[in-house]
């Protein structure tokens, strides 16, 4: 039984000074030389402070096809609710250009935070949903840390476009490819062209994280872009995005059977997914060794529960302690995995995981396919794009003919040169060669109550990543599986991580990443009967947290076993698992 080390990083909270001395601390320039070999695999030098030495004047930089819209010095303070020291805002747009198929005007809109105490580091911050605005560049991770907090230069885009989660963009193929993965591609050399203009010299280290679709733009990087980037932050991914849009669409078909009303909400209410979550954890809880209101042996627990088996079945009326046959059967689907008329798989399985209760798991079920997601595959993923009027996306998405939405995702035509499953999916994403070759890093963190993009997914990609490397991945790309947790962050569940602390370590000292994760005490999901000074171990999949003894709260409490792999395969042809 193998049992792994944790640490416990640095504190989320720390302020932009703190950060600076604890890199300094975990860091040192001298402590690594360059492609040393530690457990961890080889690793790079680490990256030395520097002084910013231009802003205003950075309204000037040159660089093809740029524009510098604003530069100026922004005090110490709270930009988008994180507390940040001072540094350069620089805003600006990059290939502006009028589209000879729909008549709009598109850019790549951008904004780069640099702060004056620089770490010596670069962050791309990738956005999540279908971008179109320019979140503040602060590079939050959603497990509680800031890349402009600790010191890092960021920078934020819109991918291409403008318009918030407005889908029609898709119509023009040129915003299509930025969104996909171009615009990381372009932003990026003008972004350390920009760092150098700011502090005499480049990074050293250049990093990029993201969560949902923004771990989505991250997973692609790790293959179209692993030359430009040493350590790669993951945060529940949706690299299949086009086959979960379509798999969203046909789950809520399967869930409008039944519904009691024109909310989908109703085929499974919160009551009933109370009532599920208490039966998986009846069956599942004990087997890691404690009852806590966590599922850790995920895979176990898919073999011990059953919707069928175990869930009262209705007598008489639903009153939200039974579900009737229909309903097991839709939730049995929704969870083994959406498929074509023929029964061909079009995305993912899904675990059964307690953390179901939790709302935004209800809306990417609910909701999302309705609207999210029913945008998306008219405008952005189909070639041609149908194109279906905003207002009517409801009435499109309930009655979209699934076999061909799941087959159009990997067509082209005429002006629309690549699909969708093209130029949005990494590409061949089990071979990261050109990352590990060079001294790269990645991890994966999915929470295994994600309503949208499954970790079952993530976790057979992980598996072919260990195929194709024989076992060794482990050196260079890790995954983490958070129980509880649903998209991104929330859920019962201990969700916040030191992630991007732990990365930085992994790429710069050689530290293999022991995470340990943590209560967020604002995160209206924690049981009642929770500490909000719970922590627990994360463990790199396959292993998982058993308890062993001591205070059932803490993380010391427990070590990480080996677990047993999902036992599928990943297959690009597919996208996803295979048997």
């Amino acid at each position: 039984m193998t049992r792994l080390p944790y640490r416990i990083a640095v504190a989320a909270s720390a302020t932009l000074a703190t950060a600076a001395l604890v890199f300094s601390a975990v860091v040192p320039a001298s402590a690594v030389q360059p492609s040393a070999t530690t457990a961890g695999g080889s690793t790079l030098t680490p990256a030395t402070p520097g002084t910013l030495q231009e802003c205003e004047s950075l309204v000037d930089f040159d660089y093809p096809n740029t524009l510098i819209t604003k530069a100026s010095i922004v005090p110490a303070g709270v930009v988008s609710t994180v507390a940040v020291g001072e540094h350069c805002l620089v805003t600006g747009t990059m290939n502006a250009r009028k589209s000879p198929v729909d008549g709009r005007d598109y850019a790549i809109g951008f904004e780069m935070r640099l702060p004056t105490a620089w770490s010596g580091r670069y962050l791309y911050q990738a956005n999540g949903g279908i971008d179109g605005s320019v979140a503040p560049a602060v590079g939050a991770t959603r497990g509680g840390e800031s890349g402009l907090q600790m010191g890092m230069a960021v920078i934020s885009s819109d991918a291409g476009h403008a318009g918030n989660q407005n889908p029609v963009f898709g119509l023009d193929p040129q915003a299509r490819l930025d969104y996909g993965y171009q615009a990381v591609g372009t932003l990026t050399p003008m972004a350390k062209s920009l760092v150098s203009a700011t502090y005499g010299r480049g990074p050293d280290r250049s990093y990029i994280t993201g969560g949902s679709n923004g771990g989505r733009h991250t997973m692609v990087a790790s293959t179209r872009y692993a030359d430009q980037y040493d350590g790669f932050l993951a945060i529940s991914p949706g690299f299949n995005l086009p086959k979960a849009a379509v798999a969203q669409i046909w789950g809520a078909q399967q869930w409008a059977t039944v519904a009691t009303a024109a909310d989908l909400a109703t085929a499974f209410t919160p009551q009933e997914r109370q009532l599920v979550a208490g039966t998986i954890l009846a069956r599942c809880d004990g087997l890691d060794g404690l009852k806590d209101g966590m599922v850790y042996s995920t895979a176990k627990c898919q073999n011990v529960f059953s919707i069928q088996g175990h869930v009262p079945t209705c007598k008489s009326e639903r009153d939200g302690t039974c579900l009737t046959r229909d309903q097991k059967s839709v939730i049995a689907s929704v969870f083994g995995g959406a498929e074509t008329s023929e029964g061909t798989p079009i995305y993912s399985s899904f675990p059964f995981d307690p953390g179901l209760t939790q709302p935004g798991w209800a809306d990417w079920k609910f909701n999302a396919p309705l609207n999210r997601d029913a945008g998306a595959v008219g405008y952005i993923f189909n070639t041609p794009p149908p194109a279906p009027p905003l207002a009517t996306l409801r009435d499109f998405a309930l009655t979209l003919d699934i076999d061909a939405a799941a087959a159009a995702i990997w067509t082209t035509s005429g002006v629309y040169t690549e699909s969708a499953m093209s130029f949005m999916t990494p590409p061949n994403p089990t071979n990261l060669d050109t990352l590990k070759n060079r001294g790269g890093k990645m991890i994966v963190i999915h929470g295994a109550s994600d309503g949208v993009f499954s970790p079952d997914d993530t976790a057979a990609w992980y598996d072919g990543v260990q195929d194709r490397y024989s076992g060794a991945a482990g050196e260079f790309a890790r995954y983490y599986e958070i129980p509880g947790m649903g998209h991104v962050s929330g859920g019962p569940a201990t969700d916040q991580h030191q992630g991007l602390s732990a990365l930085i370590a992994w790429v710069e000292q050689g530290t293999a990443p022991d995470l340990v994760g943590s209560v967020n005490p604002a995160n209206t999901a924690i049981p009642a009967d929770w500490s909000l000074s719970r922590t627990r171990p994360l463990c790199a999949y396959p292993a998982i947290a058993q308890y062993t003894s001591g205070d059932p709260e803490s993380a010391t409490s427990f070590a990480c076993v080996d677990g047993p792999r999902r036992g599928n395969s990943y297959s690009h042809a597919t996208g996803g698992r295979n048997g």
